[in-house]
């Protein structure tokens, strides 16, 4: 028990034999249950699972997904027991070994003492994230968190993709976990889910841990795209739930504007190129059409995230 509130660390596991029982045991003494999620490994995984179990039966939960259902799903089956359970915070914690136990207390507090519904990690805040991270990650995590401000509405949280996050019931309540996204987009997914439910974000200063002997078998380069077109989808998704079904708001219109004129300066510049390789020349009303075009689209763009930045201002 930490602070009068029963915690539970869950952890989704795939082939992660190597460093699951380091892992759980390196969980602090206050976590109340460890709820270890195996998402149908294919190595021993699952072995060492039950040989861990024995040395703390009441504490540690072991779960099993049926099908391989990916990270977000094995979380979501953990999340789901924790709900039903009546367990009063959630922590997530990856089975690989990346994330340092004495960040946890600081990932708890706002939880815990504050009107704060999710509290994540941020490895980015440091200066040691640069030196540590792979440069591959490193920047693909960069492109990725700033998209996410875009989709999600939390334009004050970075390092979108960290693992290490705890929820409040309140929020473990809400969230329809069967329909949340399963594979490397899920934390993504879930702060845009959060948005539309107006919780509380915070992002919480925690250590980079990488070279302790994991191994992704994440390809960057896909993922990046992937999570970047789920991304675009959550955005206008967010924005049909939250300015349209549950509120009204103008920003709507000038997102509409600033896509619609984009859109028709692409067009333009297309054909004066065209008009100037077949006639020699730049015709001058397509050129002042792709200018008006592009300054106008971009300026409504700016004000709609001026905006949705201002509308969320008390989620901070």
């Amino acid at each position: 028990m930490y602070k009068t509130k029963i915690i539970a660390v869950v952890i989704p596991i795939y082939n992660e034999e190597r460093l699951i029982v380091k892992t759980i045991h390196s969980v602090p003494s206050y976590v109340d249950f460890i709820v270890a999620v195996d998402d149908q490994s294919t190595d021993y995984t699952f072995d060492a699972l039950k040989k861990c179990q024995k040395t703390m039966p009441k504490r540690l939960v072991i779960l099993q997904n049926e099908v391989n259902q990916g990270c977000g799903g094995a979380l979501a089956t953990g999340y789901k027991w924790v709900r039903d359970q009546h367990i009063d915070i959630a922590v997530r914690m990856d089975g690989d070994g990346q994330m340092d136990p004495s960040d946890l207390t600081s990932l708890l507090d706002p939880v815990v003492e504050e009107d704060v519904d999710y509290a994540k990690g941020n490895r980015l805040f440091t200066g040691e994230a640069y030196n540590k991270i792979p440069r591959v990650r490193y920047f693909g995590n960069a492109v990725l968190s700033f998209l996410t401000k875009i989709a999600s509405g939390y334009w004050q949280v970075a390092d979108s993709q960290t693992g290490y996050t705890v929820i409040s019931r309140r929020a473990l309540l809400t969230i329809d976990w069967d329909k949340m996204y399963k594979r490397y987009g899920q934390p993504n997914d879930l702060l845009v889910r959060l948005n539309v439910c107006n919780f509380k974000v915070r992002d919480v200063p925690v250590k980079p841990i990488y070279n302790v002997g994991e191994k992704s078998n994440m390809k960057i380069r896909v993922v990046t795209f992937t999570i970047s077109w789920l991304l675009f989808k959550l955005f206008l998704w967010r924005l049909k739930e939250k300015y349209i079904i549950r509120d009204f708001h103008p920003l709507i219109f000038f997102y509409l504007l600033g896509f619609l004129l984009i859109f028709a300066s692409m067009i333009l510049f297309a054909r004066a190129v065209i008009v100037k390789f077949f006639i020699g020349y730049f015709p001058p009303i397509t050129l002042l059409s792709w200018m008006f075009s592009v300054s106008i689209g971009f300026q409504s763009l700016f004000f709609a995230m001026w905006f949705d930045m201002d509308y969320h201002r008390d989620l901070r």
